[in-house]
């Protein structure tokens, strides 16, 4: 599928999640001290969207729980999630975030889990 379009900078603000689809998938896109993040919008404890969350230091904290999850890597940094989150390439085309879902980031991480 490669890098689609899912949102124009102007709809983001700084650690502030949106949530956007990517086909059948939810994703949360993230801005955080000047770089965007894309990362699937369900935490994997909770079940519940990971855009509803905080976000400090890095990372964002799911508000059901607590599990916090790296925005980069997609680990939980803490108790109770144990599994990643998928993290996917994002970056910015004129002012659209594009992301690409077919290809995580952080892939060996969620098979390994």
């Amino acid at each position: 599928m490669s890098f689609q379009a899912v949102a124009d900078v102007s709809e983001v603000t700084a650690d502030q999640p949106l949530a956007v689809e990517v086909g059948d998938l939810d994703v949360a896109i993230v801005l955080h001290q000047g770089e965007y993040f894309a990362l699937e919008d369900e935490c994997t404890h909770g079940k519940v969207a990971l855009s509803e969350g905080d976000v400090e230091d890095g990372a964002v904290e799911c508000y059901l729980h607590g599990s916090v999850f790296d925005l980069k890597t997609g680990v939980p940094r803490c108790l109770p999630a144990t599994q990643p989150v998928a993290v996917f390439p994002c970056r910015v085309e004129g002012t659209s975030i594009e992301v690409d879902i077919d290809n995580p980031i952080n892939s060996q991480a969620i098979q390994e889990s």
